[in-house]
C-alpha cells in the first residue's frame, strides 16, 4: 500500500470513528493493522473480535475492536 492509500484509509477510519462507531470490515482490519483478509480469516474461525450484521453488511464496533486487541495482547505479556 502506498503511502497516500496509507493517509487515505487512516482519514476513514478517523472519520468513522467521530460520526459512527461501526466499521466496515476495511475499515477494522485497518484500525487493528491487519490485512482484511486475515480479519476474515479471524471471524470464519471465531477468534477475531465481535461483530454484527446489519442487513447484509458486517459491521465492527470500535469498542469490540479495543476490547478483542486488549485481549490478544494480554496474551502475551507474561513474557
Amino acid at each position: 500500500m502506498t503511502d497516500l492509500s496509507n493517509e487515505h484509509e487512516n482519514l476513514r477510519a478517523a472519520r468513522a470513528r467521530s460520526g459512527s462507531p461501526f466499521l466496515s470490515p476495511d475499515q477494522a482490519a485497518f484500525y487493528l493493522s491487519l490485512s482484511p483478509r486475515t480479519l476474515q480469516e479471524y471471524r470464519s474461525a471465531g477468534t477475531g473480535p465481535r461483530y454484527r450484521r446489519h442487513s447484509r453488511h458486517i459491521r465492527y464496533h470500535i469498542d469490540d475492536l479495543d476490547i478483542w486487541s486488549r485481549s490478544v495482547g494480554e496474551a502475551g505479556s507474561d513474557a
